[in-house]
Formats: structure tokens, sequence, C-alpha cells
């Protein structure tokens, strides 16, 4: 048999889904498992590790064939070859890939995010491509009893043939195609997969619906993008979105492999824990899905050592795909330890043995099995109409707090388990614990839910639908069916997601009319709508998945909207299930403006990213906020201004004589203004958790919009693309801690409540300080005992603004707040200010002498900064070298402070002191 470059690990993980991410996890050294602390040194000694337990592997799964089972796996990832329709372009295709990285690599094109080029290479995604390779088969292959072809990801319409002989068709990038080869095989063969363009397809779609419009029809001008994408089933924001370019990428863009057996094969296997109030005890569901030749009986012996369970069961396997679920109670007598969310607690899993028997040969795997329970609970509250909305874990209300993910790269082989890992940790180390996997994206790979559970980070899971109404019709309906069958079974085992959601948007754009459609015609679109979420795609979870709540919407009214034949009047309503709000004409500063909802699912404010960032796909001409780079990048309708404005109400906006500098600071006023904005936001849902005011409250989750990007742009983004953490980033560390004072003012009166994700009580002082902005030394403090509440939200300090501006000879324009807990001499969560005035207005700030020196401390480096007079927004830049700050965008109260800078690969003192740029709000010119 012929293995290729990943063959072992393709074949062993083909035949059991799950055991790869265990057989990662064990051969993957710490070091190399965050690729921030990881050596040169380190990774080619990882390499070579993970390439000795491959082999062994490969090995073992060799031993198992010799027992009888009879499968054997060829993986076909690797070189191919690409042309273009009139053959005028072949050059050389990595598989896994896309048209786009393959003629990148050749160096056909530029890098496609370079300046204007997402419109230069629009010809690649109208035109037709075909992948091309040889591959041979030893007789003893050829001589099992089926052969499959198994296409794990197709994007996205293609024609399959072997030979010269037609295998199949594909429709859908997210269903796997498993296609019979068995008569079409031999010793030597040729595979063909051509692709036809994904625009062409959307578009003649689109006509050949000609009984009533779909809409909508394109996207904004402003972005740039292609049409019709609701008519394909790719992701939706490759024809482009309000964040990020149009790539309608066309590729063999997952594995694809060559399988052969004499008996069967095992295609899913997923476990579901859940936990019998009654007896007391947890049971796991193991569900095991077996492509069979002829009809067998087979025994499967389910163990986890570490509890001392196990059981032996029948299997009974059918011709073709056949289901068999067994059900295993846990001994009681050793207690189970739970999977807990971020901050909750430890995400301990089991090792759970998989060993069958069929056929006269046997073959065993390993899984791991989480324990938890999600609920999503809507009761009645006391004092407000309408619906509680919020999720118990384990028995235990958990405030969601998070982030929105979209699609890392237009290009996902670009994609690499240390881009994911960076990204979901960074997550993590701002104290988030849910992120929403966005439905105009990807369902995303394996790698990705692994690291989840294995971070304690919940995933809200979107199917892949957004902002868009969809055809009802049969082929459209059955691609659907197929697709969601097919990732419900594959993520399900994932204890991280604990919630399914139809789509995104959707809900919200019939019931408020998004696309004008005329009252006379709107019941057939509520009709699709049905008959797309409710009639198939809840149908299939019910089926496939009682163990998660699903929501056929977000935002949705939840239970409400069920009521409502699943379309609420008003989806946005506060009062029930989640909501989505955007504002960017209204003052952030001001809390008044936000709605007290029940849980905030997307908010935000656009900035753009650092000038290191931009500077790779830019040109000099293109450095200043009017260029036409700018204009181009920016795919929201007057993102640029509406920026600006938003700025402009608190801040000075730069102007200098050097245009350089002063796009530069434009650049970083845009950060500060998202970092204070969301701040605002975020901390108004906290510390909205536990009160009702006005018949409105009880805010149980924020998941500001969005985490990542997916290009070098403006946008929502805490991270920038290539994984720098903007002043957002920085700021949410602070505003989604564990114990969290917020500050705010409401008729004169200055409140503070302390907010807390805690266990148990905390019993600490407070600290309120008066600060003039011309001064370094507090101008008066008041210190007060308060009992901070597990699990709560608490007002804690009222006093009127005036009293307390008066103890320090202030006003509102020379004076600003500070607060902070301390209990048994330690800070307990970050200090918080409350500024009140605009920072163009205040009287006594100082543009201070800032310096900075770098020292080193093993693999990490300290910064150690100088000011002569209070500084707020000191902002640290590492340009090029990839890292985080311990801290950043901070205000410098004191006239020295030190930060720590973790680089995540091998850099030096003598690098980072050339490469750090230290800046402040009172440096911009």
């Amino acid at each position: 048999q012929e293995v290729g470059a990943d063959g072992g690990q393709s074949a062993f993980s083909a035949v059991f889904p799950k055991l790869k991410r265990t057989l990662r996890h064990r051969t993957r050294p710490k070091a190399l498992r965050d690729p921030r602390l990881c050596t040169a040194a380190d990774m080619s000694s990882s390499v070579r590790d993970a390439a000795a337990a491959l082999l062994a592997l490969v090995a073992g799964l060799c031993t198992l064939r010799a027992g009888g089972q009879g499968f054997e796996t060829r993986s076909l990832s690797g070189k191919w070859t690409l042309r273009n329709d009139n053959a005028s372009l072949a050059v050389p295709a990595d598989v896994p890939g896309c048209v786009h990285t393959a003629l990148l690599k050749q160096g056909l094109i530029q890098d496609p995010y370079y300046r204007f080029n997402d419109l230069v290479y629009r010809w690649i995604a109208l035109d037709n491509w075909t992948y091309t390779r040889t591959f041979s088969l030893p007789l003893e292959f050829r001589q099992r009893q089926k052969m499959v072809l198994v296409c794990e990801g197709l994007d996205t319409v293609a024609s399959v043939s072997i030979n010269g002989a037609a295998v199949g068709n594909a429709d859908n990038m997210f269903r796997r195609y498993n296609f019979d080869v068995s008569a079409l095989l031999q010793e030597s063969n040729v595979i063909e997969v051509r692709f036809v363009s994904a625009v062409a397809y959307a578009a003649q779609r689109s006509t050949a619906h000609a009984s009533y419009k779909v809409p909508p029809d394109c996207p904004p001008p402003v972005q740039k993008g292609e049409c019709h994408v609701n008519f394909i089933r790719k992701a939706q924001s490759s024809f482009s979105w309000d964040w990020g370019p149009s790539f309608p990428t066309q590729g063999i863009w997952r594995d694809l492999r060559v399988e052969a057996y004499d008996v069967c094969r095992l295609v899913y296997l997923s476990t579901t824990p859940s936990f019998d109030p009654v007896a007391g005890q947890w049971r796991i569901e193991a569900e095991l899905f077996f492509d069979a030749v002829e009809a067998a009986v087979a025994r499967v012996t389910l163990h986890i050592p570490e509890l001392k369970t196990q059981n032996t069961f029948e299997a009974k396997l059918q011709p073709r795909m056949s289901r068999n679920a067994f059900l295993l109670p846990v001994n009681r007598s050793v207690p189970v330890k739970l999977w807990w969310p971020n901050g909750q607690g430890k995400q301990t899993g089991y090792e759970l043995s998989v060993g069958v028997e069929v056929g006269g040969g046997s073959t065993h795997t390993r899984t791991t099995v989480y324990f938890r329970t999600v609920e999503l609970i809507q009761e009645p509250i006391a004092g407000s109409p309408g619906l509680s909305f919020y999720f118990r874990i384990n028995g235990r209300p958990v405030f969601l707090k998070g982030s929105n993910w979209i699609p890392a790269d237009s290009f996902q082989d670009r994609v690499t388990y240390d881009v994911i890992k960076n990204l979901l940790q960074s997550a993590v180390d701002a104290n988030m614990n849910t992120l929403r996997v966005w439905g105009g994206g990807l369902y995303e790979r394996e790698e990705f839910y692994d690291i989840c559970d294995e971070l304690g980070i919940m995933i809200w899971q979107d199917f892949m639908f957004a902002c868009a109404l969809y055809p009802s019709e049969s082929s459209f309906l059955n691609t659907v069916r197929e697709e969601v069958t097919h990732q419900v079974r594959r993520l399900k085992s994932h204890p991280s997601i604990i919630v399914w959601s139809g789509n995104n948007e959707n809900e919200a754009a019939i019931a408020t009319d998004w696309f004008h459609i005329p009252p006379a015609e709107r019941e057939v679109y509520r009709r699709d709508y049905v008959q797309l979420y409710i009639n198939n795609i809840r149908e299939i979870i019910l089926r496939e998945d009682s163990s998660r709540p699903f929501l056929s919407s977000s935002p949705t009214n939840g239970e409400e909207s069920v009521q409502e034949g699943w379309i609420a009047e008003n989806p946005y309503n506060p009062n029930y299930g989640d909501t989505h709000f955007y504002s960017y004409v209204d003052d952030c500063w001001n809390w008044k403006n936000f709605p007290r909802t029940r849980l905030a699912s997307e908010y935000g404010f656009q900035s753009w990213p650092s000038f290191s960032t931009l500077q790779k796909v830019s040109a000099p001409k293109d450095w200043h906020y009017s260029s036409d780079f700018t204009a181009h990048r920016q795919h929201h309708l007057s993102g640029n201004k509406q920026m600006l404005f938003q700025a402009g109400l608190h801040f000075s906006l730069p102007v200098s004589t050097d245009p350089l500098q002063e796009y530069k600071d434009t650049l970083f006023l845009t950060q500060v203004m998202q970092a204070q904005c969301v701040k605002a936001q975020t901390e108004f849902y906290r510390r909205s958790r536990s009160e009702i005011i006005e018949g409105r409250g009880h805010t149980m989750g924020a998941l500001y919009w969005q985490l990542n990007d997916i290009w070098q742009g403006p946008s929502w983004s805490s991270i920038e693309y290539g994984g720098k953490w903007k002043m957002l980033h920085y700021f949410a560390q602070d505003f989604f801690a564990p114990v969290l004072l917020v500050g705010c003012e409401d008729e004169e009166e200055f409140h503070i409540y302390a907010v807390s994700d805690l266990q148990s009580n905390l019993s600490a002082t407070l600290q309120v300080s008066v600060y003039q902005w011309s001064r370094m030394e507090a101008a008066s403090t008041l210190l007060s005992p308060v009992e901070v509440r597990s699990a709560s939200s608490l007002l804690v300090f009222k006093r009127p603004v005036q009293d307390m501006l008066g103890k320090g000879n202030c006003t509102r324009k020379s004076c600003f707040f500070t607060f902070a807990l301390e209990a048994g001499r330690e800070q307990h969560g970050p200090t918080n200010y409350h500024f009140l005035s605009s920072f163009k207005d205040a009287e006594g700030l100082e543009k201070p002498k800032l310096s900075a020196t770098v020292e080193q401390q093993g693999e990490t480096y300290v910064i150690i900064l100088q000011t002569s007079a209070i500084t707020p927004f000191v902002w640290l830049d590492a340009g090029d070298i990839p890292g985080r700050f311990e801290a950043n965008g901070f205000h410098m109260l004191n006239k020295s402070r030190a930060v720590k800078f973790y680089p995540w690969r091998p850099s030096s003192r003598e690098e980072l002191a050339r490469s750090l740029q230290v800046t402040s709000l009172t440096s911009l010119t």
C-alpha cells in the first residue's frame, strides 16, 4: 500500500474520526501546542516525535488489518495538477488547497490581499478549474469487497471522474461525499475533479428560480462582491461581507481519500453523556454509524478505565449505512469530574476505549468523553414581562462572556492549527468563555472544537445561513439536509457546543422587512423560512441530538418566536431571547443608548488595524485616511466617517503637518474609540445581570462583534489579521474579568456596581479616588467595606457627583474617578475609571515625557515605562514581532510602570527595542 505524506494519520482517523484529536494531543509536546512558547528547536523535535508516533500508528493499523478486519485507505492529499477551462494555465497544486493559493505559490499572482487585488483577481473565480492526479493501488487493496472515494470537502460545484468514468457530482462545500468506485479502480488511475465557477453557478440557479425572487440579489456596492450567494451552499461571506473581501474560491479544501474494506467501515462515532437525576447516575449514549458490505453482527465493547465502567453490546450491521446506539451506565462508585466553561472550573475528560469485533477480526479506537449538561432557561421573571434567557451548565447559571468568530482567512488552507490555537488562546487570555460561530462562514474543522473543549470555550453554533432569504426547492433542501446531518453527527460529541442556531438574522430580515417585500407576497417567504429552518433543520436536530437546545435564529425571541409561528413581530424585543444592536450615531459613552436585553449576542464598533498590519498590503501612496485604498478597504457604508464621528464626540481628531504621522494617529484613535465604546456597552450588560429596571434586565450574556479578522482592513474585530491584539482585546481582559467594578452616572449620581462570576462571596474594601488631570497624586480617596456577592451584580456605591468633586476641588473637566477592590492586601479585579468629560475638553491634561526601556527575563521581556504626567491610553506596539503585552492601552497615573511582553516566536532584547513604539492619547498632534 502507498501512503501519502499524511496517509497514516488520515487512514486511522478515516475509520475512527474521534481518534485523531486523542492521538494529536498525546504526541504534540506542550511547547508546540502553544505556538507562543515554541522555539525552532522545540518545533523540529516535535515534528520528529510526531513522525515516530505516526509510523507506529501505521504499523499498528497494518497489524489490525492482518487480524481480519479488512480495511485499508489511500490518501489522495498531496500534489495535483491544476488547469483552467481553456488549459492556458497548468500548475502544480496542493490538496487540501484552492486555486488562489496554488497560483500564488507558483508566483503567477501577487498576494490576493495586496491593495486592490481582490478586484484585479476576480477573473480567477469566474473561470472553471480542474484538479488532476494519478495514483496507483496494489492488488490486495483492489481485491477488497468495496472501495469508496471519500471527499471531506469540495468547494463547491464539481464533477468527479476516475479513469474517464463519471463518479459523482457535488454542490455543497459543507458536505462529506462518498462515492462507490469499486468497479472503476485499476492498478494505475487518473482522478479528475472539475469545478465550475461558483459565481456563474449561483447566477444560473437564481435565474432558474423564476417563480419568485429570493432576495437579496446582490450585496451592497460598497462590498464589491458577487451576486446570488444564497443560491449556493458555500461560505456566504466568500462572495463578500461588510468586513471582508470577495474571493469565491474553488478547490479541494479538505482531505480526499479512497477507503477499501471487506466487511464494514465506521463512518461516525459520537458520544453523548447525560445525567439521570432519579438514579443519580451518568450515562453515555455511544452512536456508531457503519457502512457495511452486507448484513453482519458485531460485538462492541465500551470501556472507561478511569471510571471502572465497561460493557459489551451487540451491533446489527445492515447493508450500506446503519446506526447502532448503546447506552453505557457509568459506575456510580467512582466520582465523575465535570467539564466546566473557562473561569468556572476544569475541563476534565475521560478516555473511552471502543472495541469492535466483526467478520473474524477486531479493532480498537479511543476518544475523549466529557461530562456536562446544558439547559437554556426561558421562564417568567418577577417584575418583568417576557421570559428569561440564559444558559445553565451543570445546573449553574453562567454569564456568557465573549465574541463572535468569523473565518480566519479567505483561503482556508492557510489556516493552520497554530493560527486557530493562537486565536482561541487569545480569547481565553481575555477572560472569555464563549464564542459564537457565525452563520455566514464555515463549520470549523475538528481542531477548532477540540481546542475549545480543552480551553473551556462554549460555542454557540450557527448553521451556515446569514442575512438572506433562501430557496425551498427540493434539490436545495436535499443538499441542506445532508449537510446538517453530517455536521451534527461530526460535531455533537463536543461539550463546547452548547446550542445550535438555525441562521444569522434571517428571522429579523423577514419580520422587519429588510428586502421591502410587498405585504401580499410575504407569506411565501414566511412559508419558505419555516420549511427550511423548522421542518428540515430543526427536525434533523430533534432526531440526531437531544442533548442541547436549538434556536431557529439569532436574534430571536426564543419561545415567544415559537408561539408566533417562528417569526416574531419584533425579534429584537429585549424582554425575550437574544438581541443584536448597533448604533454609530448615538454617543457610545451614554449607557442609556443601549438596550437592557436578556442576552446581547452581537454589538460593536469598527476600528482600523495597526499600521504595521496594513503596511504589508499597501503602498506609501495609500497611507492617508482619504486615499483610494482606505475607501476601497472599507466595506461598511459610511464606515470611515462613522469612526471619525464617534471618535470626534470625545477626542480631538489628529492634525499634523506630517501626513504619515496623521494617518498613524488616526488609525490609533479609531482603536481608542472602539475600545472605549465596547467597554461601555459590555460593562452595561454585565452590571445589568441582577437588575430589573422598568421591567427590563437580567442580562446573561455579552458577545461583542467580532473576535478575529479575515484580512487586513477596518472591521469590528478585537484581533487583527495575523493575531495582533487591538486595544479592544486588551480592554476585554478587564471588562470580562471574573470580578469587575462598573461605574456609571444616573441623575447626577455616581454609581458603582460590583460584578462577580465567582461561586463564593468576597468581603473587600472599595477604594474610590478623585484625580485631577494635572496631578499624579489623588485629590481625595474614599474607602468603604463592601460584600461582593457571588454570581451577581450589586450596586455597592452611590454618591452625588458634585459631592465627590467638592472633595477634590474639582470640576467635571479637570478631574476623573478611579475605583478598585482590595481584599487581604491584594487587588481583586482591574482598576476602573470614570471620565466626567470628553478628553477633548479635559483641563490640566499635559503632554508628558514618555520613555521606555526593554529588559529580558528568560523567554519574556519587560518594558519599563517612565512618564512625567498622567498619561491616558498608553499604547505599546512591537511592530512585526508577533506576541502580546501583559496590558496595553492603559492609563499611567504613576511615574513608572513595568509591562511584560510575551513573544510568539524567538526574539531578542535588541530586536524588540528597535521595533517597539510607544504612544499615548497625549502624543497625538
